[in-house]
């Protein structure tokens, strides 16, 4: 597998910087569709697209019916203008391909490559996502019919996502269970009333409640909860006034609010409003909260990660493959396809050699650069695990 996925290279380089070099955004991606269209020309594959979002849902079917493996690769781009300087950079200002999924799509259709000359028993669902960054996009494409395209639901499913640092290019890491958070996000309005700053017992100033919100929470982030299921609440904004002189009648708090459990998930969302509804009525004002329930944790299945390190450290060595020990405060929507179909996701350093993994741009820098030379290890590592899990669910 490793030597047919490298012959592959110099193709899923040059698709890889195609998609590079012109990145879409969110749901609606119809030049991205059009080159992974163009990619999969000629392979022996049913073939549908989505109709509230510009997805690709290709079926290979093996030489007889039998069990149906999902692998997926997110293309989605950020908004972001490039600084990174590579001559393959984005030509569209405000967008760049900062998370790697341009190579996740070239992987996926490397994958479909390698499966289509080989024969087997079963189908593998090829799952070309757009709308990770935040749209969730894995969502819709279950609600359009995903887990059901092959005529059965998959019993196992795989993702693998790069990284521009931390781990050296070609290692693979995972964990069993938990992997990454539950990102949500709280928009709060602390209503009360204005006045003149020479007179604050003439007002009701939102601005001390708001403070106190804030050092609350963090409070309430460390004493509520266990610290080996613990939840992490960031207030990334908060917004009032408009002079010095004046008290506002309101004050806007932005929060992020990750956790790692299903259980913590739902007791930090009903903390969260009596905490702040409770600070506000205490000061006699009110608080406005809109929730917005972000991606669910994301769980791999124990097995399908034990299966996955086997197969990584077979195919290139137990050397390169790491067990990460905590799971990781990112957020992803693979967690949706997870909570249906048991399976693993995986991370792929792919931190360029003249980079030092502990000082390289993370993703979503605006300066992040991806070795491309990972390209056919992540197609041969996305077919291997298909080919494999097929014939041990036969």
């Amino acid at each position: 597998m490793r030597a047919a996925a490298g012959d592959l290279h110099d193709d899923l380089v040059r698709l890889r910087r195609d998609l590079h070099r012109e990145p879409e955004l969110g749901l609606d991606l119809p030049r991205t569709q059009e080159k992974v269209l163009a990619a999969l020309e000629g392979l022996p594959l049913e073939i549908t697209t989505g109709t509230a979002l510009s997805s690709v849902t290709a079926v290979l079917r093996g030489s007889s019916p039998g069990p149906v493996v999902l692998l997926r690769g997110d293309m989605d781009a950020l908004p972001l203008t490039e600084r990174s300087g590579v001559p393959y950079a984005s030509q569209i200002p405000g967008r760049m391909h900062a998370c790697g999924h341009d190579l996740h799509t070239a992987m996926l259709v490397g994958a479909a490559r390698l499966l289509a000359e080989r024969s087997f028993t079963g189908s593998v669902v090829f799952m070309f996502q757009p709308g990770e960054e935040g749209n969730g996009g894995a969502k819709i494409m279950i609600e359009e019919g995903l887990l059901d395209a092959a005529g059965a639901r998959p019993v196992a499913a795989y993702g693998l996502h790069v990284t521009s640092s931390i781990m050296p290019a070609g290692t693979f890491v995972t964990r069993r269970g938990t992997l990454m958070a539950a990102a949500d996000q709280m928009r709060v309005t602390v209503r009360g009333a204005g006045g003149h700053g020479s007179q604050p017992h003439l007002a009701k100033d939102p601005i001390p409640a708001a403070s106190e919100i804030v050092t609350a929470l963090q409070t309430f982030a460390t004493r509520r909860f266990d610290a080996f299921d613990p939840v992490v609440i960031t207030v990334g904004s908060i917004n009032a006034g408009t002079a010095p002189n004046i008290i506002p009648d309101e004050a806007q708090l932005g929060l992020t609010i990750r956790s790692f459990s299903p259980a913590a998930r739902a007791r930090v969302t009903e903390g969260v409003r009596e905490l702040i509804g409770g600070i506000a009525a205490a000061h006699g004002l009110t608080a406005e909260l809109d929730h917005e329930m972000g991606y669910p944790v994301t769980v791999n299945d124990a097995a399908e990660a034990e299966f996955a390190a086997g197969a990584v450290a077979d195919l290139y060595g137990p050397e390169r493959f790491v067990w990460v020990p905590n799971p990781m405060t990112t957020a992803e929507d693979f967690s949706y396809v997870l909570e249906e179909v048991p399976g693993a996701f995986v991370f792929l350093g792919a931190c360029p050699p003249d980079r030092d993994p502990s000082t390289a741009p993370f993703n979503h820098a605006t300066t992040a650069v991806f070795d491309d030379a990972v390209l056919p290890d992540g197609s041969a590592l996305l077919a291997e695990l298909a080919l494999r899990r097929l014939a041990t669910a036969i």
